[in-house]
């Protein structure tokens, strides 16, 4: 079949189309001074590293120095500007990270707070200088000539106790009852200081004591924890003995007129602290009681009538809590 006249003219005339070059499936690396597209920037001398997929990121994230990730043929740059509006996202997780960041701080303070705490170096050193108390402090301010008890008597009633006697410092040889030498033997004794007080009618009589054990932390912890787990604070065959002065009130204070007691193991100094407490005149007790079953509501023993329980208990708190003041000791934790 011929072409039709002209057709072939035609098409000797027309130059062929040239074929598009295929786009390439991603950015070029470089640029090269060769370059001919239009372009809205100068083409560089030598190839920008910093438009390099390799180049390093900068501190805000964004790769090479600073110029933005994408870069766009035909069009202007878009540099970003560095107050523009933040999206909703983009607040919600900055808001997130504050909140992260301030926990973690505060943990971290919490943490070393606590680390100052039960067994930090803040109780350490407190346990050692109430372990050294006995010999730096004078007698009259361990053991005050007088002692103020405001609502420590029965229904809150204030007491006042008056000091009527100090033992010499001593060892605890013959100290204590045979059961409780060998109950207390663990922590050995370092030294045994003793005073006995009088309250204001001088109807009662009350020894104080402070045994300053030769242990260290661990074992003031176990032996709390054994007293605590036998109750050995409420055994009458582990009643401190009381210190009877001549040509005092507790002149005829002896082992048969104890009536009520109470016992503390610290856990936060290398103390013992105790008190016994009984009648100014010499009479004998049949029920001794330890000062907690006194101190109850409705209790009919004669100690708990005479409120011998809140002598003992009065006077043991007081002095363990002036005991701690004056070591410092960062915490207070039960006994």
């Amino acid at each position: 079949m011929s072409a039709p006249p002209g057709v072939g003219q035609r098409l000797s005339q027309t130059p062929p189309a040239p074929s598009a070059p295929p786009r390439p499936a991603h950015r070029p690396r470089t640029e090269t001074p060769s370059e001919t597209t239009t372009r809205l920037r100068p083409v560089p001398a030598q190839p920008d590293p910093a438009l390099s997929w390799s180049a390093p990121m900068s501190p805000g994230g964004v790769p090479g120095a600073g110029r933005p990730a994408s870069v766009s043929f035909g069009e202007p740059e878009r540099w970003p500007r560095p107050f523009a509006r933040r999206t909703r996202g983009q607040v919600v997780a900055a808001a997130v990270c504050l909140v992260l960041g301030t926990g973690l701080i505060g943990g971290a303070v919490t943490g070393a707070w606590l680390a100052d705490g039960p067994e930090g170096p803040g109780t350490r050193h407190a346990f050692a200088v109430a372990g050294d108390l006995w010999h730096e402090v004078p007698v009259d301010q361990l053991f005050p000539p007088t002692v103020q008890g405001r609502g420590a008597g029965p229904g809150e009633a204030d007491r006042v106790w008056t000091r009527i006697a100090v033992a010499p410092d001593s060892g605890c040889k013959g100290a204590f009852d045979a059961l409780l030498t060998r109950a207390l033997a663990p922590v050995g004794c370092e030294r045994l200081l003793r005073a006995t007080y009088t309250d204001a009618t001088q109807s009662h009589v009350t020894t104080v004591g402070l045994l300053f054990t030769e242990a260290d932390a661990a074992g003031m912890e176990a032996l709390a924890r054994r007293f605590e787990r036998e109750r050995l604070d409420r055994r009458g065959d582990l009643m401190p003995l009381p210190y009877a002065a001549k040509d005092t009130a507790a002149e005829g204070f002896g082992p048969g007129q104890r009536a009520s007691w109470a016992i503390s193991v610290l856990t936060d100094a290398p103390v013992v602290v105790y008190a016994v407490s009984g009648w100014a005149d010499g009479r004998t007790v049949d029920e001794p009681q330890p000062a907690e079953d006194a101190m109850r509501s409705g209790a009919t023993t004669a100690p708990a009538q005479a409120g011998l329980g809140h002598e003992a208990r009065g006077l043991a708190d007081r002095f363990e809590r002036a005991l701690r003041q004056r070591a410092g000791t960062p915490t207070e934790r039960p006994s």
